[in-house]
């Protein structure tokens, strides 16, 4: 066995995005591509020697090999250890969590999150720091900047290791430990959540089905759910990790995710429904023909924190991304604690939660958290509405009518524009800030335009500055429109369109969610000049 230095040439466009590099298979596979970055990973944060790393992915296409590839490149750079769950698999929020339990320099997490697996699909690379968090954007800029002038990169030529076997291994000097995925991270639920009123719950006949999309929370779900709390063999379902999700596009949406709906619109439906997605952070929550927002559920996650053990404290404070529905805001100035606006990427809640100014965060795209580790957490949401089911024993459908006559209803949507050419969303977006100043005190569509920007973000902890992060306009009576290019993709750009419309009477909160935001709809795609710029109608998606 010999450590290796091989040249490389830099391989243009590995600037990672929201939430790490994401591209095509078929890019990552090439000779070279993946180690490239993880080289630049490690320049980045020292080369790790005498360090522990932390390593998992979703078990999609590409994941068992780039494993064995970063496994022989971390011995080659002299870790301590590395810490990898079995088979190469393991959640990001259990990522997270072990980061946290070991004490890790890091993490690197395999996954393209809800994008589309498969040979002709996506696969992603991103780095955790201490915090177990994504790395902030000083370190993706760093890491960025070693990819444009490397030249080679340190990898042993050792055989493959076994990852299929819980145990431990030597490479090169560096412990291979061969993790269970789920026991930390079902360690850290029994701790935070009352497993015997869910237990009890079940015992009564509760019933539940949980969409695992065949991705990697489908192991968690089947563990907890059906093993250490009780529900019977089946509520779990699609719960195999498969490379190519069983060609389903992994993403927890009433889009993606039909066959849920569908099941909890029939007349047999169970009592509660719920999904994740392709790496387990992201959740969709779903009553009985009514699929909760992700806004709503943090709203009322936060509203309810007190009937569950691990937040009886109290929280410290909420924190939102900007394009999220305003709805956990009126939730934070009732129970008395600050509210934070962040721009979208889970990262910059990371500083937040560390300075336990925030205890709970939440994304509009079906993503929910808490301090508990430093990513959402798909599975941690899902277990926070049964605890809330168990000690009201109300039904979901009762919980959300409840809140929305307590606090209002912000009717939600967003409209999704795909594969746009970057030119012309880049040309969208320019235009759309020309226009701005012009909006200020305009009557639109019956909504006096209170403020039109581009959301510009200071952080309260580490002071800086991250510009425009979506273009807001925002109505006196709490309407919003909010359009931005998502980091998310890997074809062409994603223009995200959002839509909210505040409804304080109770008589009015049983409207088509579509027909309530009509106007805004119209408006939003008028405004962005959608047809002329893009030949887009329609969008592609809708949520």
């Amino acid at each position: 066995m010999t450590i290796k230095t091989i040249a490389v040439q830099p391989f243009a466009g590995q600037r990672p995005g929201t939430s790490g590099l994401r591209k095509k298979v078929a890019q990552f596979s090439q000779p070279g591509y993946l180690e490239t970055f993880v080289q630049a990973i490690f320049n980045t944060i020292g080369g790790g020697a005498g360090q522990t790393l932390v390593l998992g992915g979703d078990g999609r296409y590409f994941n068992r090999p780039a494993v064995q590839t970063i496994l022989h490149m971390a011995a080659a750079h002299g870790f301590a250890r590395v810490l990898v769950g079995q088979g190469g698999i393991m959640s990001t929020p259990a990522v997270s969590c072990v980061i946290r339990k070991y004490e890790a320099l890091g993490g690197i997490v395999l996954s393209a999150s809800h994008n589309p697996g498969g040979p002709d699909g996506d696969f992603g690379v991103k780095y955790n720091i201490a915090n177990g968090g994504p790395a902030p954007e000083k370190i993706t800029e760093a890491i960025y900047a070693n990819t444009q002038t490397i030249d080679g990169y340190r990898i042993s030529d050792a055989g493959p290791v076994d990852i299929d076997s819980i145990g431990t291994h030597t490479l090169e000097g560096t412990t291979i430990e061969v993790l269970d995925p789920v026991a930390d991270y079902a360690e850290l639920m029994q701790r935070l959540f009352d497993f015997d009123a869910i237990r009890a719950l079940f015992q009564r006949g509760f019933r539940m089905r949980f969409d695992g999309m065949h991705a990697v929370s489908g192991p968690y779900a089947k563990r907890i759910i059906e093993g250490m709390l009780g529900a019977p063999e089946g509520t779990v379902v699609n719960a195999v990790p498969l490379e190519d999700f069983g060609g389903l596009h992994p993403d927890p949406n009433p889009a993606n995710a039909a066959e849920l709906i569908a099941v909890m619109s029939g007349s047999d439906a169970p009592d509660f429904g719920a999904a994740s997605d392709g790496d387990g952070d992201r959740n969709m929550i779903v009553g009985r023909d009514l699929p909760v927002t992700p806004s709503d559920s943090l709203a009322i996650i936060a509203a309810n924190a007190e009937l569950v053990p691990g937040y009886r404290g109290g929280i410290a404070g909420i924190a939102r991304s900007m394009p999220t529905s305003a709805a956990a805001d009126r939730v934070a100035k009732a129970l008395n604690v600050p509210m934070f606006e962040t721009p979208t990427g889970w990262k910059f809640f990371g500083n937040l939660l560390d300075a336990n100014m925030a205890t709970l965060c939440g994304e509009e795209s079906y993503g929910t958290g808490s301090n508990h580790v430093r990513e959402k957490d798909g599975l941690w949401a899902v277990l926070f509405w049964l605890n809330i089911l168990a000690a009201t024993g109300k039904s979901v459908n009762e919980i959300v009518s409840e809140h929305w006559a307590r606090f209002g209803r912000n009717y939600y949507s967003r409209h999704d524009y795909e594969a746009v050419d970057s030119a012309a969303a880049d040309a969208l977006m320019v235009n759309l800030r020309h226009k701005l100043p012009g909006l200020r005190d305009q009557s639109l569509a019956g909504h006096v335009v209170e403020t039109a920007d581009d959301f510009e973000y200071h952080d309260p902890v580490d002071h800086s500055v991250s510009a425009q992060q979506g273009i807001r306009i925002v109505m006196r009576d709490g309407a919003r429109i909010i359009f931005r290019l998502s980091g998310t993709g890997t074809e062409g750009a994603t223009i995200r369109v959002y839509h909210e419309l505040f409804e304080p009477d109770p008589a009015r909160h049983d409207l088509p969610t579509q027909e309530a935001l009509g106007g805004l709809i119209i408006l939003a795609y008028d405004l962005a000049e959608f047809k002329a710029r893009t030949g887009r109608d329609r969008p592609t998606v809708i949520t």
